[in-house]
């Protein structure tokens, strides 16, 4: 009885012994597995940033990765720059980081250029793809080289916009209609930047109340030029013209022509992550007004300058933006303008953001006001400019973001809504 129970644990020895041995011996036991961890399962995951479109554009060509609309869900983030695109592996995928040139060629045009960005992409994703669980189901091949037809661009490179709308509403006693329109061009290259924008406003007001009649009517126009030339990686040069009459500023008609001048602390190839720009802007005013201001002149010409500086930080836990702007005029330097404006996103957890927004103005320029004033009823309808020394405004809001993230169908129909929750309060 005591003999057999030593042979029995011997024998259990020798089994558990065999049995090691065995697993050793099966193909890849003994290696560590490179697999990406359960939460990578399916394709990879792309965050696409800088894109001028919908990153569902490009899935078509691309199949074997998702293009995700949370930046926080993405093994892969990618940053369309001006010159280059930019990979960096998230998460399980590392801290790899790659860039690859990406410039528009002279005469290309904007499908071309697209075409180039699917090649990029496909080119710098191989790596992160390699690491997925599809990557045994991906081959490479070289193809032959192919010159492309030379299709000329009939609109070269102008992208135009044109909208409108009205607002008609009213009863027995009241009645009030708004009209808006406005147009604008633009062509953007890497060595230019020119924007065309003109816009309309009409709005009118009838009120009846016993035997009292009244009616009032505003309007607006404005016209603005801008063409700014790439000086290099920090500095750029442009000159700005604007036209504008309104019957609320007592301006008949207005023309701002000013030459400018912008350094960007930052190289322009970092915009996508952070710019600090420091713009300058020197010239004269062309001013025929309404009616006769309080300094008793009806029209006038102006000389001032302005100095103004601009923060955008964009960073995985949000966004900061902030600019301050002062003006002066030179026949009077107590004749001057600050605007503070400043504004914080934070993105709490997925798909939760908290925004906070605000602006400010220490306000001593008010060169057309009207001698006359406001009437009662224009300062209640805020139908012509009062005289103040300041102004400000302040929000607070936040978006929440829910559902699938790999929703990349384009579908135009009804709308583009992203059916989120937002809520603001102003004052």
């Amino acid at each position: 009885m005591n003999n057999s129970l030593p042979r029995l644990s011997l024998r259990r020895s020798v089994l558990l012994l065999a049995v090691s041995l065995l697993a050793l011996s099966l193909p890849g036991a003994a290696q560590v597995s490179d697999k990406p961890p359960a939460s990578s399962s399916g394709p990879l995951r792309v965050f696409l940033e800088g894109f001028d479109r919908a990153p569902a554009s490009l899935a078509p060509d691309i199949p074997y990765v998702r293009f995700v609309t949370d930046r926080t869900q993405a093994q892969v983030l990618v940053t369309i720059e001006p010159e280059r695109m930019r990979f960096t592996g998230l998460g399980e995928m590392g801290l790899f980081q790659a860039d690859y040139p990406l410039r528009p060629e002279a005469g290309e045009t904007p499908d071309l250029f697209r075409a180039r960005i699917v090649q990029t992409l496909r080119l710098g994703l191989l790596r992160y793809v390699s690491k997925s669980p599809d990557a045994g189901r991906i081959g490479i091949r070289l193809l032959d080289e192919v010159k492309p037809t030379s299709v000329v661009d009939p609109w070269h490179f102008w992208v135009f916009s044109l909208s409108g709308n009205a607002f008609l509403s009213g009863q027995e006693s009241y009645g009030q209609s708004s009209w808006f329109g406005s147009l604008s061009a633009k062509r953007v290259t890497p060595d230019w930047k020119i924007q065309i924008s003109g816009g309309l406003s009409l709005s009118h007001n009838r009120f009846t109340y016993n035997d009292y009649d009244y009616t009032s009517e505003s309007n607006s126009t404005s016209f603005s030029v801008l063409a700014a030339k790439s000086l290099g990686e920090h500095w750029s040069a442009g000159v700005y013209l604007q036209l504008y009459r309104s019957t609320f500023d007592n301006t008949r008609w207005s023309v701002i022509p000013r030459p400018a001048i912008e350094y960007n602390i930052y190289p322009y190839s970092e915009s996508t992550k952070r710019q600090l720009r420091i713009m300058y802007t020197i010239g004269p005013t062309f001013v025929r007004y309404e009616d006769l201001t309080i300094y008793d002149k009806t029209r006038g010409t102006l000389l001032g300058q302005s100095l103004g500086a601009s923060l955008e930080v964009k960073q995985p836990w949000g966004d900061v933006e902030a600019s301050l702007t002062g003006q002066h005029y030179f026949h009077d330097l107590s004749k001057y303008r600050i605007e503070l404006e400043a504004g914080v996103e934070i993105r709490l957890f997925k798909g939760f953001n908290l925004s906070f927004s605000g602006s400010g103005s220490r306000i001593h320029d008010q060169l057309a006001l009207a001698k006359g004033g406001a009437t009662y009823e224009e300062v209640l309808l805020q139908r012509k400019q009062l005289a103040t020394g300041y102004d400000y405004s302040f929000s607070v809001g936040f978006s929440y973001r829910f559902g699938s993230i790999f929703s990349n169908v384009i579908n135009p129909r009804f709308g583009s809504g992203d059916g989120g929750m937002s809520m603001s309060i102003s004052m």
